[in-house]
């Protein structure tokens, strides 16, 4: 018996996921996303240069998006987030709207606000700290352009 890589089964749901909340206006519609707060974030690789799309949960900060990039616990960064470390430019897809924005980690009481602040929307981010040593990035997502509805075509 074969079993399936645990790289390509993550990336298959990752793409399932991202297909299901594009055809519905930025809700996911089955599986543990469905009502929750979700965003299509898109980097570019560090050293692909390729365009690379997750699913993340978000909260706002007044006009600010903010990520976590806690990898369910994980000891180890999100590729998505070693993606906009080198490059902070990103196109972030919400309720099914898309614009450009700029990243940055929030630092110090801040961070620890967000993070408190993002954890009180989705809980299982509480966890998540006992499960790792590594200081779990928050992200901040800075809107550079205007929203645009989805193209209707």
């Amino acid at each position: 018996m074969t079993s399936l890589d645990p790289r390509a089964a993550e990336r298959a749901y990752n793409e399932s996921l991202i297909a299901d909340v594009r055809a519905n206006a930025g809700q996911a519609t089955s599986g543990p996303f469905v009502g929750r707060q979700l965003a299509l974030l898109t980097t570019i690789g560090a050293r692909s240069g390729q365009r690379r799309t997750s699913p993340v949960t978000y909260t706002r900060d007044g006009d600010r998006v903010i990520v976590v990039a806690s990898d369910s616990g994980s000891d180890v960064h999100p590729a998505w987030y070693l993606n906009l470390a080198v490059n902070p430019n990103v196109v972030v897809e919400i309720g099914g709207r898309t614009y450009e924005a700029r990243a940055h980690a929030a630092q110090g009481a801040e961070r620890d606000r967000l993070y408190a602040q993002h954890a009180t929307v989705h809980p299982s981010f509480n966890e998540y700290v006992t499960t790792t040593s590594r200081v779990i990035p928050v992200v901040i997502l800075e809107r550079l352009t205007e929203e645009a509805a989805p193209s209707q075509g």
